[in-house]
């Protein structure tokens, strides 16, 4: 089977780890007052898209799909006292995917017009004409029944478009006051607001009209001490959402507390509080003590256990690489369908039950349909430590002989051809009742890691390195000091396999990232991963700061 780096070679037509820039965003400047103007009407989307899917078939497609996106952005960049920059942007056109004589073809353009998109679909099948020719086998696409005309939108109750921008920067602005009021010497803050409408047509018989809103504010705080020549950063515990801006408005305030005045959200967010916070914490670095290298039980909290997560379980569970159709982007896997197909493969321990999930709600993931008309669900990918499936679209299924998708094929514009994207990718909390300090009062020897910070892993997926944000020395089940220089090092088979406790659902909370990378040209998507509070044994523990 042609792989997808070949075909894009062949079409001249691009694909646009972690967190990229919100460079990587396409579209153009436009005013804060276009954002929040309607976008074209589903009728007018509809007959837009049967010319194209007439236009396929009519120059011998044998199926085609047909995206019609509006996609707007607004992010907000501030430090200290003064506003850096306010962005908004829009982006508005068509991308036709289709298959012709057993083969991919795929044109996009922004001219959508009866004859600009004519002319697309018709350039869409002469690439499919073309490319055939280099071949082997055809495309099998896993049968989709249509879903006739149906709408989804992200349940929300503030749109953050409509939001007045200088509110926005109010809040920014008082983040980073409350910062600095409490030993910050530096501050900067972000809001970032997407809006992707999307119509999605297949000649299965499906015609989707999708809204979908995500929401992520963010800062970083840095203390400093002059005498020293040292400064100490502490980034925002907030996690990226599938929500409005009632996610800032503090009316679903769910706080978690933790040791030491540790606090962790849900379904909410108070940006101020944290920041404030966050300053102290950050002071406190200053003279937190380096920890020493060794064996230690890891007590890690969802907001930096699911990067953990992410790297190690959600990027080698993607079934293109797999198979090594996604290999220059940060790698393959080390997870072979070999592991799965043996039906014994430990992954983790018996308590490690990893979930995909494109329903979660609030989630970045989640939507009602994906980029190919597939109905979004919820499948296990780890059941009690042993892999039992992937992440797999329509004309990958066939592969692992599943009857139908996952539901988890993605494009992050009109004009980029969609493939395989994570999931909502997340740890079933513990079933038993069990808060943090539970979980830390049976710890000898540990240490407690909230937050993300730098990370490291293999071109498998398998050897890694992660740091964090805030790390609490526990000693015969109690929290003593703060410690500085920490990170762990471990493999993904040996970290999962020493998983022995979880907090409940009491405690679960999501991670998630705006700019998940992958492909080439790279294509950025939104994801979460969910977890509660989870203890690891004896993982291996390094000191940074120490020079060789």
């Amino acid at each position: 089977m042609m792989k997808r780096r070949d075909f894009m070679q062949l079409s001249g037509l691009g694909l646009g780890a972690m967190l990229l820039p919100a460079s990587a965003v396409k579209g153009y400047a436009v005013t804060p007052e276009r954002l929040m103007e309607p976008g074209a009407d589903v009728a007018f989307k509809k007959r837009m898209a049967d010319i194209a899917l007439n236009t396929t078939r009519s120059k011998g497609a044998t199926y085609a799909d047909v995206r019609i996106g509006r996609y707007l952005n607004q992010f907000l960049f501030t430090r200290e006292d003064r506003v850096q920059s306010i962005t908004n942007t829009e982006s508005y056109g068509v991308g036709i995917r289709v298959i012709a004589n057993g083969t991919w073809g795929f044109s996009a353009t922004s001219d959508v017009t009866p004859e600009g998109i004519a002319r697309c679909a018709e350039t869409a099948v002469a690439i499919a004409k073309a490319n055939s020719k280099l071949q082997t086998e055809p495309v099998v696409l896993a049968p989709q029944k249509g879903v006739g005309e149906v709408s989804w939108k992200t349940p929300l109750t503030k749109n953050a478009f409509e939001v007045p921008v200088k509110e926005k920067i109010d809040l920014l602005m008082k983040v980073n006051g409350e910062a600095m009021k409490n030993g910050a010497g530096f501050v900067t803050s972000n809001l970032f607001f997407v809006n992707e409408q999307k119509y999605f047509a297949s000649t299965d018989g499906s015609y989707i009209d999708q809204d979908i809103h995500r929401i992520w504010p963010t800062f970083t705080v840095t203390a400093i001490d002059k005498a020293a020549g040292k400064f100490k950063t502490r980034d925002a515990i907030s996690s990226p959402m599938g929500m409005g801006y009632e996610y800032l408005d503090g009316l679903a305030s769910e706080k978690i507390s933790g040791p030491n005045g540790l606090v962790g959200y849900r379904n909410s967010y108070d940006m101020v509080e944290d920041a404030t916070l966050a300053a102290k914490q950050a002071k406190e670095k200053l003279t937190a003590k380096s920890v020493q290298p060794g064996k230690y039980d890891l007590v890690l909290d969802p907001n930096h256990l699911g990067l953990t997560i992410h790297e190690s379980v959600g990027h080698p569970l993607e079934l293109d690489r797999v198979l090594g159709y996604e290999a220059n982007y940060a790698g393959t896997s080390f997870a072979t369908l070999d592991k799965w197909e043996s039906k014994s493969f430990n992954y983790g321990s018996k308590l490690v039950n990893i979930v995909a999930d494109k329903t979660q709600p609030h989630t970045l993931g989640t939507v009602g349909f994906d980029d190919e008309g597939v109905p979004c669900k919820e499948w296990d990918l780890i059941k009690d430590g042993i892999l039992v499936n992937y992440q797999a679209i329509r004309d990958q299924a066939s592969i692992l002989g599943a009857k139908e998708s996952h539901g988890c094929c993605y494009a992050d514009s009109w004009d980029s051809v969609q493939f395989q994207r994570m999931p909502n990718v997340s740890l079933a909390p513990g079933t038993e009742k069990r808060s943090v300090m539970d979980m830390i009062k049976g710890v000898d020897k540990g240490i407690y890691i909230i937050g993300r910070g730098s990370y490291s892993i293999d071109q498998q997926r398998y050897n890694f390195q992660f740091g964090g944000q805030l790390f609490y020395e526990i000693k015969n089940g109690e929290i003593v000091n703060m410690l500085d220089d920490v990170a762990y090092q471990s493999n993904t088979q040996e970290f999962w396999n020493s998983c022995a406790q979880l907090c409940d659902q009491d405690d679960y909370r999501t991670f998630g990232s705006f700019f998940d990378g992958k492909g080439q040209p790279s294509q950025v998507s939104a994801v979460s991963h969910g977890s509660a509070t989870t203890r690891f044994n004896g993982v291996n523990v390094i000191n940074t700061g120490r020079k060789i």
